[in-house]
């Protein structure tokens, strides 16, 4: 009855933690224990119907092609009607669960951390409000309901991102991600746009039915251009080359904001959409290879600047960036099942590994530099539990959450290009490096500072139970879904139930633990000097370390094209289009000045003028007279 129930009105599931926002924005901000407690506990409550309506998908057997559909009237404008409503299939029913389960747990886990903080129950208000538009995005039955949550995300972002406003860097930081993020909304809003023009209507369901027959009749020039349009807001919201800029520094906001946009929430929703709108990908084999290279290129690019990176929440960042480059490769193969698994295993692993880091930087002062860190394993077992747990699913060491959904896009990847393939595996090489170097540095050797490591210490239940319940997620979710079909559900087309490719899975096992192995030979053993091969690298290291120059790139074109444009419009604004403008109208006061004396109000002087024109056109009627009487004399 439960599950029913849930499926029937899962349109509270958003709502819920919208409702909290607003309790917590209006009545109860100042009372930050009381906010804390309604903002999980509506969290909770959305939790227990995203989890009856999961169910209910299971049982009711709600498919891909048979959904759950409630919609209602939003606005009708001539003939143009759109619709706000619940879309449930086992997509959504998936991330529902998914946003759900993170959202709740850091919000569990902000209670310990934020503790004390200024804003207290200002922060909670955000989250909810983050958690709702998230959740509303991803029950959305067409394009623009999806758009208006979308933008709602994505203010969020910005308002999370720059929470601690009083620190310039962190207001940067939200800046810097609400503007770049535009960019992509604005493609993304275009091709919104051109669906509506092109078909009449934005409703997911009927743009099933419409687009194939559209290609057949017109072929998939004009869908090209659209797709395309529609691919840019995924590229800004999912940090794809070259719009990831934003996302490491979007660590400026507090550790469960990281955790909650990296696993949950905002770079995961346009992922979403291209996995929503992948019957109309699909049809157009050009834009799907170029999704593939863009997360293919996305992944590797990134995880070659994590290598060398020292701040801990920023190597998780680029992380997070190279991982969604896997997602993105994978539904650019045309293999929804592997891409969406990954996306719910590095929900877990990756919130994990965030709120782990949390609590270092927690325990350690807000020290977030790892090679000012070292031999925490001692003062932090759990947290150091934790990480190591999150370090091997990330790495893809099996029976971890990661094994079974990396490989799964590697397989995927392997039957469409083996260059993509080469590119997969590579990346899943440095991103076990990485990781081993990050959890090595951290907490294994001595201590770098011992006034840092005396300080530390393990952090309290609110934070520690979140990471008790990721880390069962992690250790089980890949294995829970391998055994009972995840791709029998969550697909685009056929079901999708294959086995283990043991080739490509074993192969990339042993790369992953020689990985780590070199990890720890550098950090741990001491073989080689990590200084000395830094140098020996050179340019390399620099332009991995200096994140390749991307930011200096755009500051500069920034500074040469807008400004530079910004200046010549502005000359030409002064000089031709004032310059016009102020001249006429310095004509017309030269005139005036000439003319004024003649206005003075004397009756006489108007009658001598008059007087004057008079005459004047008399004498000039004269003499228009006499040239017309010697025109005709000439003529007899």
């Amino acid at each position: 009855m439960f599950n029913e129930f849930a499926l029937e009105h899962a349109w509270l599931i958003p709502l819920l933690p919208a409702l909290a926002f607003v309790v917590i924005g209006m009545v109860t901000r100042s009372c930050g224990r009381l906010s804390a407690a309604i903002a999980v506990s509506m969290s909770a409550l959305s939790f227990l119907l995203a989890a009856g309506t999961a169910l209910a998908v299971v049982e009711g057997n709600i498919t891909v092609e048979a959904p759950f559909i409630q919609k209602v009237s939003w606005f009708h404008i001539g003939i143009v009607q759109i619709d706000m409503g619940v879309l449930v299939d086992p997509l959504t029913a998936m991330m529902l669960m998914v946003v759900t389960t993170v959202s709740l747990l850091v919000q569990i886990y902000s209670c310990g951390y934020m503790k004390g903080a200024p804003g207290y129950g200002r922060f909670f208000a955000f989250l909810s409000l983050f958690a709702g538009s998230m959740l509303g995005l991803v029950v959305a039955v067409n394009f623009l309901q999806l758009y208006f949550f979308w933008e709602l995300v994505g203010l969020c972002s910005y308002l999370l991102i720059g929470f601690y406003y009083h620190k310039v860097s962190a207001r940067e930081a939200a800046k810097k991600a609400f503007m770049t993020t535009r960019v992509g909304d604005f493609g993304l809003l275009l091709g919104i746009l051109l669906l509506q023009l092109t078909f009449g209507t934005l409703d997911f369901q009927e743009l099933q039915q419409v687009v194939p027959a559209y290609v057949v009749q017109c072929g998939t020039g004009f869908l090209t251009v659209i797709a395309l349009l529609l691919f840019v807001g995924p590229i800004g919201k999912s940090g794809q080359f070259p719009l990831h800029v934003w996302l490491p520094d979007a660590m400026e906001g507090p550790t469960p904001v990281s955790a909650l946009i990296h696993a949950a929430t905002m770079v995961v929703a346009g992922v979403y959409l291209v996995g929503r709108a992948m019957f109309l990908f699909a049809e157009v084999p050009v834009v799907m290879n170029f999704i593939a290279w863009t997360g293919g290129f996305t992944a590797i690019f990134a995880a070659s600047i994590a290598i060398t990176q020292r701040q801990i929440k920023r190597i998780l960042a680029y992380s997070t960036v190279s991982q969604l480059g896997y997602m993105m490769l994978a539904l650019g193969a045309g293999s929804l099942t592997s891409s969406f698994f990954h996306l719910m295993t590095h929900a877990f692993f990756k919130a994990m590994l965030f709120l782990s880091a949390g609590a270092v930087m927690h325990a350690m002062a807000e020290e977030a530099d790892i090679f000012k860190m070292g031999g925490l394993r001692k003062k932090m077992p759990v947290t150091f539990a934790a990480m190591t747990i999150g370090v091997l699913a990330i790495a893809g060491i099996p029976p971890f959450a990661g094994f079974f959904s990396k490989d799964e896009i590697l397989a995927a990847a392997a039957a469409v290009s083996t260059p993509l393939y080469v590119l997969a595996v590579v990346t899943a090489f440095m991103t076990a490096f990485y990781m081993a170097r990050l959890l090595f540095v951290t907490f294994m050797g001595e201590p770098a500072s011992r006034e840092a490591y005396d300080h530390a210490h393990e952090v309290g239940w609110f934070m520690r139970l979140p990471l008790l319940v990721l880390a069962v997620l992690s250790v089980f979710s890949g294995m829970w879904g391998h055994i009972f079909g995840f791709g029998e559900w969550v697909r685009f087309g056929a079901a999708a139930h294959e086995g283990i490719d043991w080739a490509i899975a074993g192969s990339s096992t042993v790369l992953a633990v020689l990985a780590m192995g070199l990890a720890w030979k550098i950090y741990v053993a001491k073989s080689w000097d990590a200084d000395e091969l830094a140098a020996r690298c050179g340019i390399l290291y620099r332009l991995s370390f200096h994140k390749f120059y991307i930011d200096e790139i755009y500051a500069a074109l920034i500074k040469v094209l807008v400004d530079g444009i910004a200046r010549v419009l502005c000359w030409l604004d002064v000089y031709i289009v004032d310059g016009i403008v102020n001249g006429l109208g310095g004509v017309v006061r030269l005139a005036s000045g000439w003319l004024s004396p003649a206005e003075n109000g004397q009756a006489q002087s108007y009658a001598g003028v008059s007087l004057c024109g008079v005459i004047i056109l008399l004498a000039y009627g004269v003499y228009f007279a006499a040239k017309i009487m010697a025109m005709l004399g000439g003529a007899f």
